[in-house]
C-alpha cells in the first residue's frame, strides 16, 4: 500500500485504528465507486456540450441499437433500460417534444405504444455515440489494450459473481437493485 494514495491511506488508517478489520476490499470497492463517479461526471460534461442529458442518450441509444426501423414498444424500452414505466414515459415525452422520437399506437387493439427515432433523433444519436465512446476510449488510453481486456474480464467475473451470490436479477441504477 502507498501512503501517498488517498484510497490506500484510508485502508491503512483503518488497519492502524482497528487491527483485524478486513480492509483489503477498500482498494477495489472505493476505486470502483470513484471511477463510476469520474466516468459519469465526464460523460455528463461531454453530453452538455451537445445540449443533451444522460437520460436522452440512454433512450436514443436503446432505439438505435435495436436496428432498423429503430422502433420499440414502451414495454421493450422499460425492459432494456431497466427503468419504471413512468420514467420511460417521461423520457419519451421529453424526447418527443424535442422531435427526437415519435410515439404511435400499436394498432393491435392494445394500449401499447411504439416509440421510433425521428431523422433528427437518429442524426443526434449517431453524433453522440461517436463523441461519447471516443471520449471514453481516450480516458482508458492510459491502459494498454491487454490491460483493458484483463480489466474487462476481471470486472465481468466480479459482476457475475456478485449478481449470483446476492441473487440480483438486474441492476436498475447505481445504488439500487431489483432484488
Amino acid at each position: 500500500m502507498d501512503n501517498n494514495d488517498p484510497v490506500d491511506a484510508i485502508a491503512l488508517a483503518w488497519r492502524r485504528e482497528r487491527p483485524g478489520t478486513p480492509v483489503d476490499a477498500i482498494g477495489v470497492v472505493t476505486r470502483i465507486w470513484q471511477l463510476a463517479k469520474t466516468f459519469g461526471d465526464d460523460r455528463r460534461r461531454v453530453l452538455a456540450t451537445e445540449g443533451v442529458d444522460t437520460a436522452t442518450l440512454d433512450l436514443l441509444s436503446v432505439l438505435r441499437r435495436s436496428g432498423p426501423p429503430y422502433r420499440l414498444t414502451t414495454r421493450e424500452l422499460k425492459d432494456q433500460t431497466m427503468l419504471t414505466a413512468g420514467a420511460i414515459s417521461q423520457r419519451v415525452a421529453r424526447a418527443e417534444a424535442d422531435d427526437l422520437v415519435t410515439r404511435t399506437p400499436m394498432g393491435d387493439g392494445s394500449r401499447g405504444v411504439a416509440v421510433s427515432l425521428t431523422p433528427s433523433g437518429h442524426a443526434l444519436v449517431e453524433r453522440l455515440v461517436d463523441h461519447v465512446l471516443g471520449r471514453e476510449a481516450e480516458l482508458l488510453s492510459g491502459l494498454t489494450a491487454e490491460q483493458q481486456r484483463n480489466l474487462t474480464d476481471l470486472l465481468r467475473i466480479l459482476h457475475q459473481d456478485l449478481m449470483s451470490r446476492l441473487d440480483i436479477r438486474k441492476i436498475t441504477q447505481v445504488g439500487s437493485a431489483d432484488i
